[in-house]
């Protein structure tokens, strides 16, 4: 049965890494992978396209598609917009509507990439996390919001943390089934010495632990959690916590690697369906000069093999080929180092479909 991608390249560097990533799926669907790829427009694209982040042609692809591979979004030339027509609205609200909960943020480093780390190879060789991060509810999308003026002329901006049981219950269960198929370790990080959300995601936690008897549960406070991951990674295997703080704690885990622009994401429904992207934003400062690196983006497509595609072999080869490259010596300029070869986005995507 041909499945559907909905390929969004969005802002920025977002076309040029979304053209190498096509290239390794036009690839693999000459070797039979059975799908179909549509186009839209999201974020800025979206709003020069139909006035709006999300324009409804976009939201209408994206709940008929099987997959959604997205590129990136921002720029500074909508900085001056209204927030609801800012680019990032786009993105929470493709997340939203999809019902998206469940974002899977590998922090794994390649072997070839020890020394571009900014940590001594000794404390992150051989790295591997997965960080489950809760994606639709908390103080991102909790109501009221806004900014207000109070009775003595102060203005002040207030947001609402603020998790129902079944959310966490349901973020819990995907960290121990992803759990169960690695080392049967799960970290939960929440911050219950203050908060109450926080008492309640733990108290949670702990029920749903009760269904995975072969994971060994833990629970970290959030400021010792990122203190941890910059004193001693490897102790973590999967790690799970709210919007916000896995937001931070994902992307300071996404540095112990060498280069943000290694690492894809997962964002998951109830049923599997997925939206796929890199971890990285739209890099205004370098789109349009081919020189952004794209592996993330392609490795975003071995995520969506795997976890929405089914498709575990093909999934492997894009793996494979990505470590091959990486064997070759050819860096884009985020991972370049003295002794490598400096190659630009077209040049990384090739030799990757070379090396399929």
């Amino acid at each position: 049965m041909t499945k559907k991608i909905l390929v969004l390249p969005g802002d920025g560097i977002g076309p040029e890494i979304m053209t190498e990533a096509v290239k390794v799926l036009d690839r693999l669907r000459a070797d039979g992978l059975s799908i179909e790829m549509e186009r839209g427009h999201i974020g800025g694209a979206g709003y020069d396209a139909a006035g709006k982040p999300l324009p409804d042609e976009t939201l209408r692809l994206a709940r008929e598609a099987d997959a959604v591979l997205l590129g990136a979004v921002g720029g500074p030339q909508y900085d001056t917009l209204p927030r609801e027509s800012r680019p990032e609205r786009g993105l929470l609200g493709i997340r939203s509507a999809l019902g998206l909960f469940s974002n899977l943020r590998p922090a794994l480093l390649y072997p070839q990439l020890v020394h571009a780390s900014t940590l001594k190879p000794e404390v992150v060789s051989g790295l591997d996390i997965m960080i489950v991060r809760e994606l639709t509810g908390s103080i991102y999308f909790g109501q009221p919001r806004g900014i207000r003026t109070r009775e003595d002329g102060v203005r002040e901006g207030f947001n609402t943390m603020i998790y129902s049981e079944p959310e966490i219950e349901r973020i819990a269960r995907s960290a121990f089934d992803i759990a169960m198929k690695r080392d049967r370790k799960l970290c939960s990080v929440d911050k219950a010495n203050v908060l109450e959300v926080s008492e309640l995601w733990r108290e949670v936690v702990v029920r749903v632990a009760k269904d995975y008897p072969q994971v060994e549960l833990s629970h970290m406070y959030v400021d010792n959690a990122a203190m941890q991951l910059v004193r001693a990674p490897k102790q973590f295997d999967v790690m799970v916590t709210d919007n916000m703080f896995g937001d931070i704690l994902s992307d300071a885990a996404s540095m112990l690697t060498g280069s943000i622009g290694m690492l894809p994401s997962a964002s998951l429904d109830a049923n599997g369906k997925g939206m796929y992207e890199p971890i990285h934003g739209s890099a205004p400062d370098i789109a349009g000069k081919g020189m952004a690196n794209p592996m993330a983006t392609i490795l975003s497509v071995a995520m969506l093999l795997r976890y929405t595609l089914n498709e575990a072999a093909m999934a492997e080869r894009i793996e494979a080929a990505a470590s091959k490259v990486l064997d070759q010596g050819l860096r884009t300029a985020d991972i370049y180092t003295e002794g490598t070869t400096k190659v630009g986005t077209a040049q990384m995507g090739d030799a990757i479909v070379a090396a399929l």
